[in-house]
């Protein structure tokens, strides 16, 4: 049996621990020779939260060692118009009435508004026109193409 006894008078907070801190109860646990059981015990915390904080870093350096994909979605075709210099973005034409898409705001609201840093502009086969920039979302934009290619 254990010799310590611990009454609890009130319920605490969860406690927040900052990066440094949950850095260093890993590289703790992470050390030969110790348990994880140790160290939890030592900094008065479960050890499931010492086993979803390795889950969590193991997940982050996948996530960052991940190379950027492109989706190949069609073939993209060369003319003699593309060959000319792009025409900036506010003086562009507008899309054609007959586009299938709802006619959306003409301004979305960005970080940095009216600037549209890396604009792509993707012409399906359907006739449908997406309009990204490097504020889209990778994994979002990977599932419209997917929906827009189920449909097609």
């Amino acid at each position: 049996m254990k010799d310590r006894v611990e009454i609890i008078a009130r319920t605490e907070r969860r406690r927040k621990f900052s990066d440094a801190e949950k850095a260093a109860i890993l590289a703790e646990a992470d050390a030969d020779g110790v348990s994880v059981r140790q160290v939890a015990e030592r900094h008065e915390i479960a050890e499931s939260l010492i086993y979803n904080w390795r889950s969590a870093r193991r997940q982050a350096a996948a996530i960052a060692s991940e190379a950027l994909e492109f989706i190949p979605y069609g073939a993209i075709i060369t003319t003699e118009a593309s060959a000319a210099p792009a025409v900036p973005e506010t003086q562009k034409a507008p899309r054609p009435a007959s586009s299938p898409l709802p006619s959306a705001p003409e301004e979305l609201i960005r970080p940095h508004p009216g600037a549209r840093p890396g604009a792509i502009d993707i012409d399906l086969p359907s006739g449908v026109r997406l309009s990204v920039d490097s504020y889209v979302n990778e994994k979002a934009l990977a599932r419209v193409l997917r929906a827009f290619r189920d449909v097609s």
